[in-house]
């Protein structure tokens, strides 16, 4: 059940007024009674950035696309701040349409909500502008490079202006140079617009770098086994990256994921 944060929940109390994402009891079994996630109980201020961590199949994406009301949890309240609505996603995938330009891309959400030609083009502008392609609106998908092609799909959902980001590893398919980029570009505009970031990836090192919080995945079916918050200096950059503060942060991080993917993991 997906309502918005200014419902009051089942005990009949509202969620926190701080928080933009609530998951309450959330649980998720598919066909054949496979568990593949929950319960989850799991909260995210509004503004803040948090990472989930985990190993294949732990539910990691599972829980995104329940946040986003792409798929229903089987049981458990999730509670969005707002009308609920204002939500983008970033998936692993591009996803553009190869016979469509940059442009034209990004102006998807638009189109389907039918806004005005001039109201699409004041805020599809802006949105190259952010991700660095306002030079390559009139290209199509095919001329650019996967990370030029992730762009597309980080301006296509800025495009709504959306209080919350959902991202399931976009950046796991690109090269570790071009992925160190992107990162701290979405550091950047995390701290430009100051959106609810929910990132999902594999990666300890990328989950700690671009984090205020982590939070550690047991496997199948996910739940969370532990949270680390990373309190360090901003704005981050290689000077971060290359520090032995960094370096500790993963170390850490990295015995709790052993630590939920072994057989002891604790179960919350």
């Amino acid at each position: 059940m997906i309502e918005p944060a200014t419902a009051p929940s089942e005990s009949g109390t509202s969620p926190r007024a701080g928080d933009a994402v609530s998951m309450k009891g959330v649980t998720k079994h598919y066909a054949g009674g496979v568990a593949a996630l929950g319960p989850l109980d799991f909260d995210v201020s509004k503004g803040d950035f948090v990472s989930l961590l985990g190993p294949s199949g732990c539910g990691k994406s599972t829980a995104l696309r329940i946040i986003a009301g792409l798929s229903e949890p089987t049981s458990g309240a999730v509670r969005i701040a707002g009308d609920g609505r204002s939500i983008g996603f970033v998936f692993q995938e591009p996803t553009l349409m190869p016979w469509a330009s940059v442009r034209d891309n990004v102006a998807l959400p638009l189109k389907l909500a039918r806004r005005s030609r001039s109201d699409i083009k004041g805020h599809v502008e802006p949105a190259l502008a952010r991700v660095g392609l306002s030079e390559f609106a009139a290209a199509y998908p095919r001329e650019l490079s996967g990370g030029m092609r992730m762009r597309v799909s980080l301006a296509r959902a800025l495009v709504t202006d959306p209080d919350i980001l959902l991202m399931d590893e976009p950046f796991a398919a690109l090269d570790e140079i071009t992925r160190f980029r992107l990162n701290n570009d979405l550091l950047a505009l995390w701290r430009d617009l100051r959106k609810t970031v929910i990132f999902v990836t594999h990666s300890v090192f990328e989950s700690v770098y671009l984090s205020r919080r982590v939070v550690v995945m047991t496997p199948r079916p996910g739940r969370i086994s532990a949270e680390y918050r990373i309190d360090t200096a901003e704005p981050r950059g290689e000077d971060f990256r290359t520090s032995a503060e960094y370096a500790a942060y993963c170390r850490e991080v990295s015995i709790g994921l052993s630590l939920a993917t072994s057989k002891g993991a604790p179960r919350q």
